[in-house]
């Protein structure tokens, strides 16, 4: 829906069509003209003595609006006191955000699957693996992987998987990858950045792990360069540690897809007929309905669940 300006010719102003169409001409304002003719109709004298008089003329016609723009700053100000907030200019970055994901959410059409995944497993193994690691010589080890290092190398081998949905949509054409390159999202002061981790399905979890934190390092730092953080399949955005349960991302083109992570917490489920308490992490896959529709979505989602309920499957 757009917002305009009224045109000239507005019904309501009850004028001859040749004074409506000098007048549109001149660029005069109907509506603030008395009319001279039958029952107070507007008439082509009416319209010329205005002019020879200098009458105002009709604002220029407005740009139409998308309501999906923000409000101009100076709009937004008039809300609050002048004394109530302190304006902090946008950087580059995030501008581009702003951008972005803008573009994204008007232009790729979105829909969300969710499904609850039982982790206990995953810890478990996780918590044999740190164990596992060398000592430096001042006692820390050598590595440390956290549960979303085994995200994204689930990710990565779902979409090997279930490779119709390894994909890129163009206009033109459909670009099947065979790398499976996950972005993860990383939180960095003014903004959020999501550096790709590259053919994610044959690094080790290890590998994945130290890629990640080095990466994610350098993006605080500000030192990415592009070809570090453009281009991706999909992407895993965490917010578990937050204490958020479930949300939906927004998909960062060109990629198709994003995997939203919630915490993994303790809940009721039944078990052969049984009440069980198990740890549970809901997650929700944002697609583009272009690229991937709803069975396929589901088909990859299902892959996700089974490599992370069952979790030696990462390392086959």
């Amino acid at each position: 829906m757009n917002i305009a300006a009224p045109n000239l010719s507005h019904p309501r102003i009850f004028a001859s069509p040749l004074a409506r169409r000098i007048a549109k001409e001149a660029g005069l304002d109907l509506s603030s003209l008395a009319g001279s003719g039958p029952h107070g109709r507007i008439i082509e004298r009416d319209v010329k003595s205005a002019l020879s008089g200098g009458a105002r003329k009709a604002a220029p016609e407005a740009r139409p609006v998308s309501l999906a723009e923000a409000p101009s700053a100076e709009i937004t100000r008039k809300f609050y006191a002048a004394d109530s907030y302190e304006e902090v200019p946008h950087d580059s970055m995030r501008k581009a955000i702003a951008r972005r994901l803008t573009e994204s959410i008007q232009t790729v059409p979105h829909f969300y699957l969710d499904v609850d995944c039982e982790i206990d497993a995953l810890l478990r193994l996780r918590e044999e693996f740190n164990a596992a690691a060398p000592k430096r010589a001042d006692g820390s080890p050598e590595w440390k992987t956290s549960v979303n290092d085994y995200i994204v190398k689930a990710l990565a081998l779902a979409l090997q998987r279930v490779p119709e949905a390894n994909v890129t949509f163009t206009p033109e054409a459909m670009l099947k990858h065979k790398a499976s390159d996950i972005g993860v999202a990383v939180a960095i002061p003014g903004g959020l950045i999501t550096p790709i981790i590259r053919n994610a399905q044959a690094k080790t979890v290890r590998e994945i792990s130290d890629e990640v934190r080095e990466l994610a390092g350098r993006a605080r730092e500000r030192k990415l360069k592009p070809q570090e953080y453009e281009g991706g399949v999909s992407a895993v955005s965490n917010l578990g540690m937050y204490g958020i349960k479930n949300f939906s991302a927004v998909i960062n083109p060109p990629q198709s897809t994003i995997l939203a992570v919630g915490k993994g917490e303790q809940r009721m489920v039944v078990k052969n007929g049984a009440p069980s308490v198990a740890t549970i992490m809901s997650v929700t896959l944002s697609c583009d309905h272009r690229a991937v529709d709803g069975a396929l979505g589901a088909e990859l989602l299902a892959a996700f669940k089974t490599l992370i309920e069952e979790p030696m499957g990462l390392f086959a």
